[in-house]
């Protein structure tokens, strides 16, 4: 039977330090993420290296709030009698909710933007292709850690899993194959990264419209792989949390869409706030912003 097999290894040791390779593919899609955004924001005017200083708040608040996201909506994995505690601290193990980053992230990135003298949604907007591109990469990280997959498949793309795994449910053959949710995700949001990056241009949409269509897009298709999945999670109402999640992250999505595209019809002038940019972009003031295109 065709398959793929999962990793048997999910760090190395170089000498005192262990590096686990889930934090790596992390790294490496925020580092990719604040490229991308650092090159669209150029492209519309802005110094080089915005980016990253909006990022150095939009980060660290982004990975807490992913955190305690993971946290509060799988209870049942630290919380019980006997739990050690400190497990909720262990990120490195695995457990980052991508919607508890969104909204940590929004929140450091509107610390970050006024910081930096740039409007809050232009960098969304900006950096919202490259949220997708981090969310590609990240998900392989699941994969050495051999979590989030999904239902039982004969399909020739099964995932092999130890049979140790506590996820498994009980009773299922050791050689049973698994749908690999992880990598349907990683799929889909490669597509949507081209997706944007093509809507863009094509409407240069911006005051958060493109950042909303991210929303939608990505939301649409975590409520079909979170459908798939089988590792243990709260459910509310006979529904995993994360679709929950999903459900509300369309909902916002089409509403920020919607309500920016009455509020800004028209072209964005400069993405700096009033006053902060350039002395020749702030001689243009924003006053095309309401006018159509």
């Amino acid at each position: 039977m065709q398959s793929i097999p999962s990793p048997s290894i999910s760090y190395v040791d170089l000498g005192p330090v262990r590096v686990h390779f889930y934090a790596l593919f992390i790294l490496a899609g925020i580092v990719l993420a604040i490229w991308l955004a650092n090159r669209r924001l150029k492209a519309r005017g802005a110094d080089g290296g915005l980016a990253l200083d909006v990022a150095l708040w939009t980060v660290p608040i982004g990975i807490i709030g992913a955190r305690i996201f993971h946290v509060l909506t799988h209870t049942n994995d630290y919380f019980y009698d006997g739990a050690d505690l400190t497990a909720v601290f262990r990120v490195w193990e695995g457990g980052i909710a991508i919607y508890g980053g969104l909204i940590g992230g929004a929140f450091g990135a509107w610390l970050g933007a006024r910081s930096a003298g740039i409007k809050f949604w232009s960098f969304a907007d900006a950096v919202a292709p490259g949220i997708l591109l981090a969310q590609a990469l990240g998900r392989w990280g699941n994969y050495f850690n051999q979590e989030l997959f999904g239902l039982p498949t004969d399909l020739p793309w099964g995932l092999q899993i130890d049979p140790g795994n506590q996820a498994i449910p009980q009773g299922l053959p050791t050689e049973t194959l698994f749908h690999p949710t992880f990598i349907y995700e990683s799929i889909w949001s490669l597509i949507g990264v081209a997706l944007l990056l093509w809507l863009d241009r094509k409407y240069e949409l911006r005051w958060g419209k493109l950042f909303g269509l991210y929303l939608v897009f990505y939301s649409i298709g975590r409520v079909w792989t979170e459908s798939l999945r089988i590792d243990p999670s709260d459910i509310i109402l006979g529904l995993r949390t994360n679709i929950w999640s999903a459900l509300f992250g369309i909902a916002i999505g089409l509403a920020i869409f919607f309500v920016q595209r009455m509020r800004h019809p028209g072209l964005e002038t400069t993405v700096y706030l009033p006053g902060k940019g350039p002395k020749a972009l702030d001689v243009a003031p924003d006053a095309l912003d309401s006018e159509p295109k």
